[in-house]
């Protein structure tokens, strides 16, 4: 954990690689508009999972960004105002939610229930947008760069278990293959 000056505990994890990333996600060409593709990847990734949200998530040092995205009802936005209008968001705040802890980590993360875990549920997700249960995976591509993540929410507590993490884990390789073959082809 860090502190700030003020000795407040930050939540979000210190992020040497964002540089590197925000480069790398230019070179592919992700990171700042919907993708056809990864919202399907991550309708595929609702449905084997169970969830009702997914996520194909790229970050940069300020944000999150939503590249592909399933919701329930199907309704989301590619600005910010998109929550605002009844849909959900592309767009996160870098410090909300627990993307930039598995980027950072580079491994996968299962939270079960948030509130078991006090360095997770004080995270502004839990209270504003209900948040109780995350799934998620890196995305580290060819260059060793982690790029984002793929993953699953759920306003209820999830038994995800150790099936879950291999499933998730499996999903995030199988996007990072079809990352490099679009990274193959384009060039």
């Amino acid at each position: 954990m860090t502190y700030d000056p003020t000795g407040h505990l930050l939540l979000t994890p210190v992020d040497r690689e964002a540089p590197a990333r925000v480069e790398r996600l230019r070179q592919l060409g992700f990171g700042d508009r919907p993708d056809p593709a990864f919202d399907e990847f991550a309708h595929r990734l609702a449905e084997v999972t169970g969830a009702p949200y997914s996520m194909v998530n790229f970050i940069d040092e300020n944000r999150q960004f939503f590249a592909g995205l399933h919701t329930p009802g199907g309704t989301h936005s590619g600005t910010d105002a998109g929550a605002a209008a009844g849909g959900v968001s592309r767009f996160m705040a870098r410090d909300h939610g627990y993307c930039p802890h598995v980027v950072v980590r580079r491994k996968a993360l299962v939270l079960e229930d948030v509130c078991d875990y006090p360095r997770f549920a004080g995270n502004p997700v839990v209270d504003e947008i209900g948040i109780r249960s995350y799934l998620g995976a890196p995305l580290i591509d060819r260059t060793g760069i982690a790029l984002g993540t793929i993953c699953v929410v759920d306003t209820e507590p999830r038994p995800w278990g150790r099936a879950g993490l291999e499933t998730i884990k499996s999903l995030a390789a199988e996007l990072i293959e079809q990352i490099h073959h679009r990274e193959d082809t384009r060039f």
